[in-house]
């Protein structure tokens, strides 16, 4: 079950919905929690004028906080609740792809971000959309792929760790990367502190490869992303 709601109004950071023939792309950003990437998305959409509408945000869990965020931006928002059922399922992503195509979020048109999504998608569901997923993770790829990142890094002695924006094929965080964003990891750090100053780095990349990719900047070779 999926539900929709949309909050517009005069404040400063309204996303108002343009006509389609006025943009390049139709974004959707997929959360599970605060949203805090999303938030940084689509604030630089905003500031940095890049070309691309956010047409809906959508969140596997009804309580997460970046709903209420991505409403008081002006954004379309959805629910499509997924307790019950396992990751990676096809027929419940297709609920997402549903909810996407109701919005122009299609696969020639579209981008589709996971921002803190806490779901393993579906290979049907990537390759649908196959080159417009984008996910940020929070280590140098391809060390530390997978959850906790940040411990993983701490635990382990390195000396720099970050952030990585790539694109999504059928492995865990193993698709083409885009951009990347060094930390160093001080001696003293735990893992609290180090995701803290990651954080800080995604919030800047993430919307910049949203940018690349908005403006054809961007084409990827093999598993290689090269600027154009």
């Amino acid at each position: 079950m999926y539900y929709l709601s949309l909050f517009l109004d005069h404040k400063k950071d309204v996303y108002l919905h343009i006509e389609s023939s006025q943009i390049m792309i139709n974004l959707a950003i997929l959360i599970s929690g605060r949203g805090s990437n999303m938030e940084a998305i689509l604030r630089a959409v905003k500031r940095e004028k890049i070309p691309v509408n956010p047409a809906i945000v959508i969140s596997n869990k009804p309580d997460a906080k970046g709903l209420k965020v991505a409403q008081k931006l002006g954004v379309k928002t959805a629910v499509v609740e997924s307790s019950g059922t396992k990751g990676g399922s096809w027929e419940y992503d297709q609920k997402i792809v549903s909810v996407l195509e109701q919005n122009n979020v299609a696969p020639k048109n579209g981008l589709v971000c996971l921002a803190g999504f806490m779901r393993i998608i579906s290979p049907e569901f990537i390759r649908r959309y196959q080159g417009r997923i984008l996910n940020i993770h929070p280590a140098i790829l391809p060390a530390f792929p997978g959850l906790h990142s940040q411990r993983q890094a701490v635990e382990y002695g390195v000396k720099f760790s970050g952030c990585t924006v790539h694109f999504v094929d059928e492995g865990v965080d193993t698709g083409p990367i885009i951009l990347q964003s060094v930390v160093k990891v001080k001696d003293n750090d735990t893992e609290e502190s180090l995701s803290k100053r990651i954080l800080e780095q995604e919030h800047k990349v993430y919307p910049e490869a949203v940018k690349l990719f908005a403006e054809g900047r961007i084409k990827t070779k093999g598993r290689k992303v090269v600027r154009v």
